[in-house]
């Protein structure tokens, strides 16, 4: 149900997948997604992507939507249009990760994913 958070607040150390959640009236709309990176460390890579699913159990071949690679703190924004999967009933975060460099092989990011459904902004915007 939304707004909600499709990844909670975690950190991270390896590539994972965030909880299933259920879209509930959200199901066919404007989704705007918000990644926030809250901690990270030098020369590393954070891939977020978001996937779509009608019975949470077949999940597809590629996700609904990416974020761009990052590699930095802060927040970032996507919007999601599931009015062509209309039947999206789930949705996950899968995220990958890569640290290259000296010191500390294994990747540290601290991040979450917030969705809600984008109509009201967007209704204001055109007010």
């Amino acid at each position: 149900m939304l707004p909600g958070f499709l990844l909670p607040e975690a950190t991270i150390r390896e590539a994972g997948v965030g909880p299933d959640v259920d879209l509930g009236e959200s199901r066919g709309g404007l989704i705007l997604l918000t990644l926030g990176i809250t901690r990270i460390i030098e020369q590393e890579s954070l891939d977020v992507s978001i996937w779509g699913s009608a019975d949470n159990v077949e999940w597809g071949a590629k996700p609904l939507v990416s974020f761009p690679q990052k590699f930095y703190c802060g927040t970032y924004q996507i919007l999601l249009d599931l009015r062509a999967h209309p039947d999206v009933q789930f949705l996950r975060t899968k995220y990958q990760v890569q640290r290259w460099g000296k010191g500390e092989p294994k990747p540290l990011f601290g991040a979450y994913v917030f969705a809600q459904s984008a109509q009201p902004q967007i209704l204001s915007m055109t007010a």
